[in-house]
């Protein structure tokens, strides 16, 4: 509340922003100020660790697997400092819907899109949980016990054949809802959870052990795992594992959070589309934009989530993911979501694009998204690098860990004039 205050009296947000960033010694280090030089563009970079896993529990609600998401404290930083409750916050690359669900329990309106149709199915129960005991009657009232069709044989590699038979006959009931225009929220929680608990490396999913819940091996990928670890499907409870992933998800959601979901559901506006055209938003609607691009050259989308398309009655080769092996298509891309990004956001609001870095952080895509942003009409700000772990080698452009992958968030923040 302080930080707000602070940020909406006197000084324009960014430059408040910016002073906080460079004094910012909340998890006891200093902030290393720098500049991201890219050609005629010179912008002041901060770099320190800004949030971290261990400043709050990030709320039970966010715990949906999806591949490449960032963390809840990510767009609740920004929220908290470029925009005020009940002005919307904005993410058109909404992946599992973590931005679209931070805005809606910090009292701002959410929306959002993306090109894959399984966000609006994660994201949008979330924003009217029900209730354990209506989860259960619902699920107690189901015949999971008949033969559905449009089960694959093959996926008897992942499942227990009695299993496979409770998966199939749900997904033929949600589809049959879906259908006749008869699913209400309680349906459509139910295929959300499902959803997340097809595949995983746990008893709490549905399947035999395999890859993280994020990601679905193909069947060939599976056998090959099952014949290296000398395992069978085991028999599954798709009832209790629902039920218990319910309570999880549930654990932290009290009358407070209940109820600013409910304030601000009614005007979500989500949308399945690419990032470059959203009609479905008006010119100079949103206050707030953060989001994250998808990755470049190293995450196959429609591998992922074939089978969570295909429980949803989905096609995975109808979605048309956006997959950039080449940096110049990706920059197209990027400047193509910037440009209409510009038009959605309100004269003086901003857009945090968190950007990351790839090939071993020999590339640093915010010095690719400045230019982008710039050529897009939007005024770059500066520079954040929220660096979980500092080690000696550490320094203002790499952070790096000496471990293999990515431990920073790389963010750009722009302003339209």
């Amino acid at each position: 509340m302080v930080v707000q205050l602070d940020l909406f009296r006197g000084a324009a947000p960014a430059t408040a922003l910016a002073r906080e960033l460079a004094r910012f010694r909340r998890f006891g280090t200093s902030t290393r100020v720098g500049a991201t030089v890219v050609g005629p563009l010179r912008v002041e970079t901060f770099v320190n660790e800004f949030w971290t896993s261990r400043q709050r529990a990030a709320h039970s609600l966010h715990e949906v697997s999806y591949r490449a998401c960032f963390k809840p404290q990510l767009p609740r930083f920004f929220i908290d400092r470029l925009s005020r409750p009940g002005e919307v916050v904005h993410d058109p690359y909404m992946g599992r819907g973590t931005t679209a669900l931070e805005a809606a329990l910090s009292g701002r309106v959410p929306a959002g899109g993306d090109i894959n149709p399984l966000s609006r199915i994660l994201l949008e129960p979330r924003l009217r949980p029900p209730r354990e005991d209506e989860v259960r009657e619902r699920l107690e009232a189901l015949d999971l016990a008949r033969e559905a069709d449009g089960v694959p044989e093959d996926l008897g590699v992942f499942y227990h054949p009695e299993t496979l038979r409770e998966i199939g006959a749900l997904r033929a009931w949600l589809l049959s809802r879906e259908a006749s225009g008869t699913m209400d929220p309680v349906d459509r929680w139910v295929r959300m959870v499902a959803v997340n608990r097809l595949t995983g490396h746990s008893p709490g999913f549905f399947s035999v052990y395999t890859l993280p819940p994020n990601q679905a091996v193909s069947v060939a990928s599976q056998r090959r795992i099952n014949e290296r670890r000398r395992q069978t499907p085991p028999r599954r409870d798709v009832r209790e594992l629902i039920l218990a992933k319910t309570r999880s998800l549930l654990r932290s959601l009290g009358d407070e959070a209940r109820g600013a979901l409910s304030a601000v559901a009614g005007r979500a506006r989500f949308y399945t589309g690419p990032a470059g055209s959203t009609p479905e938003l008006e010119d100079g609607s949103v206050r707030l934009v953060v989001t994250s691009p998808p990755f470049l050259d190293v995450v196959d989308y429609a591998g992922d989530n074939w089978l969570r398309l295909w429980f949803s009655g989905l096609d995975a080769e109808a979605v048309g993911f956006s997959q950039h092996p080449r940096l110049e298509d990706w920059r197209a891309e990027v400047t193509a979501a910037l440009a209409e990004l510009r038009r959605v956001v309100a004269p003086g609001g901003h857009v945090a694009f968190e950007a990351g870095e790839v090939r071993g952080g020999r590339l640093r895509l915010e010095e690719e998204v400045l230019p982008c942003g710039a050529a897009a009409g939007l005024e770059p700000l500066l520079v954040l690098v929220n660096a979980q772990a500092f080690t000696k080698t550490a320094h203002c452009w790499g952070v790096d860990n000496r471990l293999k992958g990515t431990n920073t968030n790389r963010v750009v923040l722009f302003r339209r004039a």
